[in-house]
């Protein structure tokens, strides 16, 4: 299943949360995505509010190579990055995987050079989703 809103893009997918990570992470990898941060949501909920949450974690990720031609660019980009990619447990217990939107976020900017940019890191990101 699809899912979009105008900021991500993303589907559902029919293994497990656990799965679903290791999958995104060894795609991101294929298209020169590193892992720059995770942040576990449901654990930092628990820590800091005492209240329990879905399973849901942000991968923070960057293609270096890409980000370098970017911010060569426009070196205040950095406030952009990285580009996040969320996986969570739905309520009927399927696994969604989220991307957010490059050209959605970059398109604000008003500059067509990272407008461009932003079509080369969905075209990456959208060959991970595909791939998972």
């Amino acid at each position: 299943m699809e899912l979009q809103t105008p900021y991500a893009f993303g589907k559902t997918v029919d293994i497990s949360y656990t799965e679903a990570q290791q999958k995104v992470r060894d795609e991101l990898a294929k298209e020169g995505f590193g892992v720059l941060s995770e942040i576990e949501i449901s654990k930092k909920f628990t820590e800091k509010l005492q209240k329990e949450f879905r399973d849901y974690i942000i991968i923070g990720t960057c293609n270096p190579s890409l980000a370098y031609e970017a911010m060569t660019h426009d070196i205040n980009l950095g406030t952009l990055l990285p580009c996040n990619v969320v996986i969570y447990t739905r309520d009927d217990g399927k696994t969604a995987v989220m991307f957010m939107d490059p050209i959605a976020r970059f398109s604000s900017i008003g500059d067509p050079v990272m407008v461009e940019f932003a079509k080369k890191v969905t075209d990456k990101m959208e060959r991970v989703l595909v791939a998972i």
